[in-house]
Formats: C-alpha cells, sequence, structure tokens
C-alpha cells in the first residue's frame, strides 16, 4: 500500500466515524427540581368565649345566698370579682353578699379578653324588735356552736371541720339576730407538742383558717376576730392521742367588749 493510499483509507475511516458520531442523539436534560411547598400560616389563636355567667337567684333577702355558675372556652386564666378570684373555666360557686353587688368575669386566652357581669340584688329586711332572749349570748354560743378539729401539725380544714363551721355559721348568723352589737372570738389552740413560739403561730393560723370560712359562708367579718393560745389552754391534760385530738381546735367564745 503505498503512502498515498493510506492516507486516503486513513482519511475516509475518520469521516465515517464522525458521521456515526452526528448521529447520536443527544441526551435530554433532566426537568428542573419542583419549587417548595408555599407554608401555611397557622391560623389565629381563637377569643375566649364565655358562653354563660349567670347568678341565680338574681335577687336575695341579706343573709341569703345566690349561685354563680358560669361557662368558659379557650381561655388561660379566668378571674371572678369581687371575692371569688382566680376559678375554673367551669363551675358554680355559692356567694352572701351584703348589699347590691355586680360580680366580673375576666377571662384571657392567646387571642385576647373577654367579659361579662352578673349582678346580685339584695334587699334589707326592715329591722324588727327581736323578742327578749332567754339565754344570754355565751350560752347560746355554747350551746348551739361546736369546735373545728385539726390534723398533727396542720392548719387546713378536714372535711369534718367544714361541716362544723357550716353549721357554726348559720347558728351565728341566728343568734346575732338577737345580739346584734356581739362580737365572737375565734380561738385557735393546739396540743402540747412543740415550742410555744411554734404553737402561737399555728394557732393563729387555725383561728384565720376558721374565720375566713365562716366569712365565707355569710358571717359578718366584722363581728369576728382570732386569737391564738397556742398549747396554753388545753382542753384534756393526758398524753396521748385522743387528748391531742381534742387540744388541736378552732373554738368560738363571746368577744370581751
Amino acid at each position: 500500500m503505498t503512502k498515498r493510499k493510506f492516507e486516503l483509507f486513513a482519511l475516509l475511516f475518520c469521516t465515517l466515524l464522525f458521521a456515526a458520531a452526528c448521529k447520536k442523539k443527544v441526551a435530554a436534560l433532566p426537568p428542573p427540581p419542583p419549587l417548595p411547598a408555599a407554608k401555611e400560616s397557622a391560623p389565629p389563636p381563637l377569643k375566649p368565649v364565655i358562653a354563660k355567667f349567670a347568678a341565680t337567684p338574681a335577687a336575695i333577702t341579706r343573709g341569703e345566698s345566690s349561685t354563680l355558675s358560669w361557662s368558659v372556652s379557650n381561655a388561660t386564666a379566668v378571674t371572678i370579682e369581687p371575692s371569688l378570684g382566680t376559678v375554673q373555666p367551669g363551675g358554680s360557686r355559692q356567694v352572701f353578699p351584703n348589699s347590691n353587688t355586680t360580680y366580673t368575669l375576666v377571662a384571657k386566652g392567646p387571642g385576647g379578653t373577654a367579659e361579662d357581669i352578673a349582678s346580685v340584688r339584695v334587699t334589707i329586711p326592715a329591722p324588727t324588735v327581736a323578742a327578749a332572749p332567754t339565754k344570754s349570748f355565751g350560752e347560746l354560743l355554747s350551746d348551739q356552736t361546736r369546735d373545728a378539729y385539726f390534723d398533727y401539725d396542720k392548719s387546713t380544714l378536714r372535711p369534718d371541720a367544714r361541716t362544723a363551721l357550716q353549721q357554726d355559721a348559720t347558728a351565728l348568723k341566728a343568734i346575732f339576730k338577737g345580739f346584734q352589737g356581739a362580737k365572737v372570738t375565734v380561738e385557735g389552740h393546739c396540743d402540747e407538742r412543740g415550742s410555744a413560739e411554734y404553737n402561737l403561730a399555728l394557732g393563729d393560723r387555725r383561728a384565720q383558717g376558721a374565720k375566713d370560712y365562716l366569712v365565707e359562708f355569710g358571717v359578718p367579718a366584722a363581728q369576728l376576730t382570732t386569737i391564738s393560745y397556742g398549747k396554753e389552754r388545753p382542753q384534756c391534760t393526758e398524753h396521748n392521742e385522743d387528748c391531742w385530738q381534742r387540744n388541736r381546735r378552732a373554738h368560738l367564745a363571746p368577744s370581751a367588749n
């Protein structure tokens, strides 16, 4: 093969390769990635809704009670004033207003604030001339009230103490009608265990807790005072649990004028 023929053969071979390469398809480009989905904005928080707030009955005579009932949704804090303070979103409570009173419920939550009111109209009965009592104030107090007892080293009211004080509240309101200027001292007592200083403080908490409960059930706060005797005036002097229980008490006594 001559050099000239070899060059022609090589040129022909390259031409065939180039033609074959031109016939190949160009690969298609991949599609672009999808755009990220737009995030949905969170709905705004719901505003508190007061479905119910009412006083039943709405009209009473002084000394009687009315029941506040309420139902609230979408709230993180609910208050009722005056007197009740922070309450659950739904419930009911007895109140003993001495005069016309408007209660305001405020419900707060992430969505805002809602308010409502409930009013109680109080009728003050005309004063009546009470018949002269056959017993003294102290005798009636001793006959018609009873002590509220406490657990060791506690000032919280047990269920039996609450029952006793509810009955005491009813008795006091009746007794005060015949002795309108009289006052009662709520005494706090403790058993012999513990120091004198500690028991004076514990007796004070017991007396104050009993007084607050009586006021909640309609006894006028102005006619109640408190005092703590600690362990200084025991009702029983034996050294056993039965005796100690009798000494852990709140006791009602006539106040010295």
